[in-house]
C-alpha cells in the first residue's frame, strides 16, 4: 500500500500494490466519514460501467472472487482442508522424478513399485499446501466491497524433517474501484479510481 503521512496520524489512503507479503494487510483508513462515498456515488450500474470487463458477468472467474453484497453466512469461507492430504493431492513434478533407489550418500535401497507409489502419495499429501479462501470486507471505500481472499496454512511445518512452511508462491491481481480523495481539508476532490488487489493463487512448501 502507498502511505500518506500528514501532520497527525499516518493513514494508508490509496491502494494495495503487489507485494511478497500476502495476503494484503488491512488498510488503515482515515476514520472521518467525510472521506466515504455518498449514496449518489454508489450507483451499481454506473460503477459496473466504470469498472468495465473486470466485473463482467461473462467472466465467471471474477464474480467468484468479488461480491457487491455481503456473502451469505454459510458462504463466508471455504472449509479449511486438513493439513495432511494423504494421497488426494496430485503429485508435483519434482516428486515424480524423485529417485528413491539411492540415498544422497550413495547407499542403494530396494523399493517396489507399490511401496514407491504409496510413499510418494504420503509425501505429496504431507507437503501439499492448499489455498484457503475467506470472504473479506474491504469497507465502503472499495467497490465491489467484498473479496474472496486466499491464505496459506502455516500453523504446522509441511516438510519432513520439519523446518519448511506453506507460503504464497503465486498471486493474481483483481481490479477494484477505490474511493480516492485528494486533499485533507474541506476543499477536496473525491472520485473512484481502478486499483489492482493481489490475491494468493498458489501456496508452496518452502523455507
Amino acid at each position: 500500500v502507498r502511505p500518506h503521512r500528514g501532520p497527525a496520524q499516518p493513514y494508508l489512503r490509496l491502494r494495495p500494490s503487489p507485494s511478497d507479503n500476502l495476503p494484503v494487510k488491512d488498510i488503515l483508513e482515515h476514520p472521518d466519514p467525510e472521506y466515504d462515498p455518498k449514496e449518489q456515488d454508489l450507483d451499481e450500474r454506473t460503477l459496473r460501467k466504470k469498472l468495465g470487463s473486470s466485473f463482467d458477468p461473462a467472466f465467471i472467474f471474477d464474480p467468484a472472487f468479488m461480491s457487491v453484497a455481503a456473502p451469505a453466512p454459510g458462504n463466508l469461507s471455504s472449509p479449511a482442508p486438513p493439513p495432511r492430504l494423504r494421497g488426494s493431492a496430485p503429485l508435483p513434478g519434482e516428486l515424480k522424478k524423485l529417485e528413491l533407489g539411492e540415498s544422497p550418500s550413495g547407499a542403494r535401497m530396494k523399493l517396489g513399485k507399490k511401496a514407491r507409489r504409496k510413499f510418494l502419495q504420503w509425501l505429496g499429501g504431507y507437503t501439499h499446501c492448499p489455498v484457503r479462501y475467506t470472504w473479506k470486507d474491504l469497507g465502503v471505500r472499495f467497490w465491489p466491497r467484498f473479496i474472496k481472499e486466499g491464505s496459506c496454512f502455516a500453523e504446522k511445518s509441511c516438510s519432513f524433517p520439519e523446518g519448511m512452511y506453506c507460503k504464497p508462491a503465486k498471486s493474481v491481481p483483481k481490479t477494484f474501484l477505490r474511493w480516492y480523495c485528494q486533499g485533507w481539508s474541506r476543499q477536496k476532490y473525491c472520485t473512484w479510481i481502478p486499483v489492482q488487489y493481489p490475491l494468493i493463487s498458489e501456496c508452496k512448501c518452502s523455507c
